[in-house]
């Protein structure tokens, strides 16, 4: 005789047609413990709580399309972090679509984790925005079929990882910004170019990097594994990393920054060492942030259109919710070479 829990209802529910009063039959509890649950609700037992979780993602329950209409009007908007004017760009792109539409903006931040922890998403269910921009960071698996279940639709711009195939995601052509960067020193004569990526799971720091590493190859120019660093996108990095390649015997005379930030750390540890930018040494950056155009020299970069991809997703995520279906699940906006003061010939 099989145990209690390997019983299935006398007449389970088809996969998506569930009732809240199916959910807590099953559940042996109230309606309205399952409507706090489904609402975000805190004041429910954390073991009920994953109980009733547990049901709705087993029948793949969603509010019914007129729970849509009760909507607040807020667009959530969640970075990995705040502490650069890269976010700023974003959050200007994203702004700009959600007056459009009359929507207010909640921003927050994941303190650094590229998956937010729980209370983040309990807050969402609770204000039962539009949808979710979830920027340059990874929801778990749970969290998206939770978002799911209640009609808020999820875009990721810039996603750490791969996107999975249910994942609707907006990013740039970062395998050929790193290409053109690297290819623009090369054209300029360098052949000791490094490479300063961001952190090496991240999705652009790659790509970026083995754009750089085509561009070498296909100019049969050997990649030197001394002259390939990671660390994260930020100006210490970038200052950090040069340091170090400045110890080489070998040094390099260009660098390709996978940031604007980590270009101006370049900056700031090449004039510690004595060195000009560009005569001694070249540096491109990866963004084009306003402020490229105003450090000394001027910045070359790669053009990465950040407000539009904020803007691009923020539109996609209205959509989403209106029911619409998207052509694609995954959109990559094109990056483009600026050239400025801070890349020239190496010198002699």
């Amino acid at each position: 005789m099989p145990v209690e829990s390997e019983r299935k209802p006398a007449s389970e529910p088809a996969q998506g047609k569930v009732t809240i009063a199916q959910i807590a039959v099953e559940a042996g509890v109230s309606i309205p413990t399952v409507s706090k649950v489904v609402n975000g609700r805190t004041d429910v037992a954390a073991a009920t709580r994953e109980r009733v979780e547990e049901i709705i993602r087993r029948y793949g329950y969603q509010r019914r399309s007129d729970e849509r209409a009760r909507r607040s009007n807020l667009l959530e908007l969640m970075f990995h972090e705040l502490e650069s004017i890269w976010a700023l760009e974003i959050m200007r792109g994203v702004e700009q679509v959600a007056s459009e539409h009359d929507l207010a903006v909640v921003l927050s931040e994941s303190q650094g984790r590229l998956t937010p922890g729980r209370g983040w998403l309990e807050k969402v269910l609770a204000r039962r925005p539009i949808g979710v921009v979830s920027v340059f960071s990874d929801l778990s698996a749970d969290q998206l079929a939770k978002l799911e279940s209640r009609n808020i639709p999820v875009v990721v711009v810039d996603p750490v990882g791969e996107p999975g195939e249910r994942t609707y995601s907006i990013g740039a052509t970062n395998w050929n910004g790193g290409l053109i960067a690297t290819r623009h020193l090369l054209e300029l004569g360098h052949r000791r170019i490094a490479v300063i990526g961001g952190p090496e799971r991240v999705l652009c720091s790659r790509a970026r990097v083995d754009g750089y590493r085509a561009a070498l190859e296909t100019a049969g120019v050997p990649v030197d594994p001394a002259l390939v660093r990671y660390g994260d996108f930020h100006v210490e990095a970038g200052r950090a990393q040069l340091t170090e390649l400045l110890k080489l015997a070998d040094r390099p005379t260009a660098v390709f920054a996978g940031s604007d930030l980590q270009a101006f750390g370049v900056y700031e540890a090449a004039r510690a060492a004595g060195l000009r930018i560009p005569e001694d040494l070249s540096v491109i950056g990866f963004d084009d942030l306003p402020v490229a155009g105003w450090v000394g020299p001027p910045l070359t970069t790669i053009r990465q259109p950040l407000q539009e991809m904020a803007a691009a997703g923020t539109r996609l995520l209205l959509a989403l919710a209106r029911g619409e279906e998207a052509e694609h699940r995954r959109v990559e906006l094109a990056t483009s070479l600026v050239v400025r003061q801070s890349t020239a010939p190496p010198a002699g």
